[in-house]
């Protein structure tokens, strides 16, 4: 997770270098938002993993669940306080919003696949 936020950072500078009028100015807020969010479900599913093994899909889910609606929480406390460009901050809110999805998708393919031989 470390990682991918690194490639985050990465990213966003490189765009911000390239194509400055892409990026919001509120975007470090973001990839802090989402970093503390993977950060504290990470935790939590890896401490409900060890006491029960058997609910193992549905914590991933309630776990990606939780995420979600924080990050709908997130976005309309953003977007309902005085903000400019709202459009390229939802835009941009999402697009790190997918890579975060992708990484947690991937991650939870790669868990999964020991377990199904």
């Amino acid at each position: 997770m470390l990682l991918l936020t690194v490639f985050v950072v990465l990213l966003t500078l490189m765009v911000q270098f390239l194509k400055p009028d892409w990026v919001h100015s509120r975007i470090w807020q973001i990839i802090i938002f989402y970093f503390g969010v993977m950060l504290v479900s990470g935790q939590l599913i890896q401490f409900l993993l060890k006491q029960s093994k058997e609910n193992s899909v549905a914590i991933l889910m309630g776990a990606t669940i939780i995420r979600f609606l924080a990050s709908l929480i997130f976005i309309a406390i953003c977007l309902f306080t005085q903000i400019d460009n709202k459009i390229l901050f939802f835009a941009d809110f999402f697009i790190i919003y997918l890579l975060y999805l992708l990484f947690d998708i991937y991650s939870l393919i790669a868990n999964l696949r020991p377990h199904s031989k």
